[in-house]
Parts: C-alpha cells; sequence; structure tokens
C-alpha cells in the first residue's frame, strides 16, 4: 500500500469536504457544553481526543451538534531513560470534525543518549461518520470516525559525536509522514463501560520521533489499538490500552504500547489522567525495556 503527501492532502481535503455546512456555521455560536461529562475524553499523545495512547471516535470537547468545544492540554511521560513531553491544542465542531496541533519533545537521560533530543510537530484531522457513542444505547453500532496525523519531524540534537542530526541517518526513509486510521468506541452507560477499537494504518516509528520507514521495512501496515474504561462514577474513569507498533529500523527494537490509567473530571473544563505507560525498547544504545508514569492535564469547554 503506498501512500504520499498528494494523497494524504487530497484524504484531508476529502474530509473536510465531507463536514456539513451546518457543522461550519455554528462554530459562530457559543460553547453549549452540553455532552455528558468525560464522554470527550482526554488528549492523546498526538494531541487527539480519545485515551493517552490511541485516538476514540469521539469529537473533542464538550461541544453538541449545535455548538463546538476546545481544549489544550500538557503532558509527561517519564521512562529510565527518556522522556516524553506533550502539548497542544484541540477543537471539536458540531460534534462531528476535530482539529488538532501538538508537539512532542523527547529527551533522553541515560548516557551515551543523555544529550539526545527530538521535537516533532503533528497536525491531525479527525471526521465523524456514523453513529452516537452515548446516546443509541438501544443500537449496538458504535460511533465511527475516520481520521489522519500529519507528522513532521524536526532532527535529531545531541547526537554530533555520531555526526547525527536527523532521523534519517538513523536508517529512516523519512523525517516526515502521516497515519490515517478509522475508530470505533462505544460507551454502554448501564454497564458504566466504554470500548474502543482503533486501526492505524502507518510507518511511523516510535509515533515519528525516529522517522518514518527505515532499513527494516517501508510499507504502510495496519496496526489496531484497543481501549477499554470503566467509569468508576461520573468524575473518575479506569482503563486500560494496548497499542500494536510496526518494526522497521534495525537500530531499534520498537515494541507495543500499553498502559492502565486514571482520569479525574473535578468539572467539564479540567481533568488530570495519571498512567503507567510501557513502551517497550527504544533504540539498541539503551536495551532494557522502557516503563515509567504518565500523567497529564488537560483544560477546556
Amino acid at each position: 500500500m503506498h501512500f504520499n503527501k498528494r494523497r494524504a492532502l487530497i484524504v484531508a481535503s476529502s474530509l473536510c469536504l465531507f463536514a456539513s455546512e451546518q457543522a461550519v456555521a455554528q462554530i459562530l455560536n457559543a460553547p453549549d457544553m452540553g455532552k455528558l461529562i468525560a464522554t470527550g475524553g482526554v488528549s492523546q499523545l498526538e494531541g487527539a481526543g480519545g485515551g493517552g495512547l490511541t485516538p476514540w471516535a469521539m469529537i473533542t470537547g464538550y461541544g453538541t451538534r449545535d455548538s463546538f468545544g476546545a481544549n489544550a492540554h500538557t503532558t509527561l511521560v517519564k521512562t529510565q531513560d527518556y522522556s516524553l513531553a506533550s502539548s497542544g491544542v484541540a477543537l471539536g465542531i458540531a460534534d462531528r470534525v476535530e482539529l488538532s496541533f501538538a508537539t512532542q519533545d523527547f529527551q533522553g537521560s541515560l548516557a551515551p543518549l543523555n544529550q539526545l533530543r527530538i521535537k516533532q510537530d503533528i497536525v491531525g484531522l479527525k471526521l465523524k461518520l456514523a453513529g452516537d457513542a452515548v446516546y443509541d444505547q438501544d443500537n449496538a453500532m458504535p460511533q465511527i470516525a475516520i481520521g489522519l496525523m500529519y507528522k513532521r519531524n524536526k532532527g535529531v540534537e545531541g547526537l554530533s559525536a555520531l555526526s547525527v542530526n536527523n532521523v534519517k541517518q538513523l536508517g529512516a526513509k523519512d523525517d516526515k509522514g502521516t497515519d490515517y486510521y478509522v475508530s470505533a468506541t462505544k460507551i454502554f452507560l448501564a454497564q458504566s463501560l466504554l470500548l474502543n477499537g482503533t486501526i492505524r494504518v502507518t510507518k511511523a516509528n516510535q509515533m515519528g520521533i525516529l522517522g518514518f520507514g527505515g532499513d527494516k521495512g517501508n510499507r504502510y501496515q495496519a496496526m489496531p489499538e484497543i481501549s477499554a474504561a470503566y467509569l468508576i462514577n461520573r468524575k473518575l474513569v479506569a482503563g486500560v490500552e494496548y497499542r500494536m507498533k510496526p518494526h522497521n529500523l534495525a537500530v531499534d527494537k520498537e515494541k507495543d504500547y500499553s498502559d492502565l490509567f486514571v482520569a479525574y473530571f473535578p468539572s467539564k473544563n479540567c481533568s488530570f489522567t495519571a498512567a503507567y505507560a510501557s513502551l517497550g525498547d527504544i533504540t539498541i544504545f539503551n536495551k532494557k525495556r522502557q516503563s515509567g508514569p504518565y500523567a497529564s492535564l488537560q483544560v477546556g469547554f
């Protein structure tokens, strides 16, 4: 399967065209914050609305189909040898279209990679296609959305001794790329349970932090991602996520991601997420499996 930048732009344009005129017009209405608390999810590491590791079919924010919602987030994941900071903003329009922007800052903390620093920008677009995860309780059909994430790696710092300043020098075929995904989300109110499944078509290495494609493979692959969350009460959610990853680089024995999380929603304007994340191996220079705490703050409406 072959995708290029031109095709990515065509897909993005098509998604925009599918957004209804009503959705565009309603962005001018005042935010109504009419959705149930916690149903907008939190901000995912790449900026989309959902869990911490994987996007959901839910549209971010608390605006209903007659309004809009928005939020900003900051997230930090700290493992034994690395840290990953993510911050960004997202806009949900008429509970139909989601636009997001996030920037990631990846840093090493243990020699020989203690000076390593890699940054990446991510622009996201999501379109709700069908279903309603909350209000269609008499219908088995989940809410379904499609989306894309365009990612641009901004280079490598701290490896001047190895004359490396770009991820392509580590074996990646490109320093920019696009992920495409489809998500299905269902909330079972009677059981206080949320289930989500996502299929992501990607060739990103470590979400794109180590570029796209590589010496072991340079084709798009379909990677499944799953989330399950239990609503302990209206403001407290606990859950688990699992995200499969490709393995394209000889210098990076990339493994799947997973986490256990708890999210607290004191109000619709604020949420806190704490998790323990397992990110697998990250580069052959520090060979032990990377895991550690994850913390995120989201504010919005």
